[in-house]
């Protein structure tokens, strides 16, 4: 799959799930885990301007945030920028885990795995909110037949 689209790095989402846990234990403090955050979404691929728009907004985001996915050989990938350096990491966060998977898998993959990182408590509420809101937006895409 070519930019904007995500490419899994690991071969599952929980296997996903337990590289980004282990990735965050590595830092001390919230201060240092939220640099390495930011640092994820600064690597995310480039984001189209023209899916900038309300037709790719993601509601329930205090900060503006818009996803794209594209079907292919049977997985869905996604693509997804946010306008605040925090929470586009958290958007490289859910792409990794959530991106190049089967719709059964994503479905499969609940966002709980937010709140036992410890992701959802150290946010803002409204950025927690926020989160669990594009990981909604995912799971619902997943949900959808093509």
């Amino acid at each position: 799959m070519e930019a904007p689209f995500v490419n899994p790095q690991e071969d599952t989402a929980a296997e996903a799930i337990e590289a980004i846990g282990d990735e965050l234990d590595v830092f001390d403090d919230w201060m240092e885990r939220y640099q390495y955050i930011i640092e994820m979404g600064r690597k995310l691929p480039p984001f189209p301007p023209e899916w900038c728009n309300d037709a790719h907004r993601v509601p329930g985001c205090q900060s503006q945030v818009w996803l794209e996915e594209k079907e292919e050989d049977g997985r869905l990938y996604f693509a997804g920028l946010s306008d605040a350096a925090i929470v586009c990491g958290l958007v490289a966060l859910l792409l990794r885990v959530y991106s190049g998977r089967t719709r059964e898998e994503i479905q499969a993959t609940d966002p709980g795995f937010l709140r036992d990182l410890g992701l959802v408590q150290a946010l803002s509420t409204n950025r927690g909110n926020g989160v669990e809101a594009m990981a909604r937006a995912i799971r619902t895409a997943a949900a959808v037949s093509a």
